[in-house]
């Protein structure tokens, strides 16, 4: 497990003086482990100090930096929060797992006794502390240890859990680190504070610290298990580290999916706000064009068909094709003639007030075609 191995490193190098870098480092070879090596074991602010490091995973991204308050026995104590961070530089090993590079020499935020920490940025975690001296720099003794107790992972570390329609949409992915711890000391350790670090990419992880209601006796485990949660619409590969006591305990991947959710939603917005646009200008258009000029539209169209009929008949036109019976009409066609031929015929021409049925202009009986004469019954002042 990572947090084993970083508890390995730690330990295999115990603390010496300033002076004997060198045979701290061959310790470290000798035993397979990654080893590092100094040009020099102190130096002051604004000089710069040779990182030689042998045994590392081939290709591999490391982070150097200058710590204090902390012995290759106990680790970074306070984690990077006890570094020169802004100052650090980043290495990668060559073919057979060798390096080296100047790291430049800037006083930690916490006291000395300080260290050259050199740690593995992606991948199994490795990490080597070698003493080194920040001349001019205050010296203070390291904080007590509290208690006996000390959590070693015992599982394999995973995250429960599983995205919605919700983080579909972006929002924050969440889920629970569950693992098994156990204790290794020689007192109890009561509800313990871990840090539960995301990191994405080769970016440093974001620590926050979550406790753990319970007691783990000495020898006895307990399964720990820690919500995590990213920044909305986060998405890619993710890596979860747990610390402890300034020690890494553990890390898990996470592969965060894309929130397809909203790229949809800009899909649709893109589509619908321009229609939306275009409508609402066509109707402010209805409203502000003339009302004059909207009627004599109105009228052209209308008398378009007339006029286009009153040309044809003026031209002469071809009379419109006569209308083709349906199948089937035919029969009743001929039953409604021979109907009509049998029934008399009876006029529904309306009379005219002034025109009687002798007088119609229309009939023979007197051979008029004018109005009525003054010798007509219904002339006035006729006696």
């Amino acid at each position: 497990m990572t947090g084993t191995a970083t508890v390995s490193v730690a330990a295999a190098v115990p603390p010496v003086p300033a002076g004997s870098v060198a045979s701290a480092v061959s310790v470290v070879s000798a035993a397979g482990k990654p080893g590092v090596e100094l040009s020099t074991s102190e130096a002051g602010t604004g000089g710069s100090v040779t990182v030689t490091g042998t045994g590392w995973r081939r290709r591999t991204l490391l982070m150097m930096l200058v710590c204090g308050q902390s012995v290759p026995s106990r680790g970074v104590i306070g984690g990077t929060n006890s570094c020169a961070n802004a100052d650090g530089r980043a290495v990668t090993t060559d073919a057979k797992g060798n390096f080296e590079r100047k790291l430049p020499v800037t006083e930690p935020p916490k006291p000395c006794p300080c260290v050259v920490h050199v740690a593995t940025v992606t991948g199994e975690q490795a990490a080597v502390d070698t003493v080194f001296m920040v001349a001019g720099h205050p010296v203070e003794p390291l904080p007590k240890v509290s208690g006996g107790g000390r959590l070693s992972v015992l599982t394999d570390t995973r995250l429960d859990g599983s995205g919605g329609l919700l983080t579909w949409f972006g929002a924050p992915p969440a889920r629970k680190l569950v693992l098994t711890v156990g204790n290794v000391g020689t007192a109890p350790v009561k509800d313990p504070v871990f840090q539960v670090g995301t990191s994405h990419g080769v970016f440093a992880p974001q620590w926050e610290e979550q406790q753990w209601r319970g007691t783990v006796a000495p020898g006895r485990k307990a399964r720990i298990s820690l919500p995590v949660e990213l920044a909305a619409g986060a998405h890619g590969d993710y890596t979860v580290s747990l610390r402890y006591d300034g020690k890494v305990l553990a890390e898990q991947p996470w592969g965060v999916g894309r929130p397809w959710g909203v790229t949809l939603f800009w899909i649709l917005l893109a589509v619908v706000v321009p229609a939306a646009v275009f409508r609402i200008g066509m109707a402010v258009v209805d409203r502000v064009r003339p009302r004059g000029s909207a009627r004599r539209t109105r009228r052209h169209r209308g008398l378009r068909p007339a006029g286009v009929i009153l040309r044809l008949r003026r031209r002469g036109g071809a009379p419109a094709p006569p209308s083709v019976p349906a199948p089937g009409s035919a029969p009743r066609a001929a039953k409604a003639a021979a109907a009509g031929n049998r029934a008399p015929k009876t006029s529904t021409t309306p009379t005219l007030p002034w025109f009687t049925p002798d007088s119609d202009p229309g009939g023979a009986a007197d051979g008029q075609l004018s109005a009525p004469q003054g010798n007509s019954p219904t002339t006035k002042g006729n006696t």
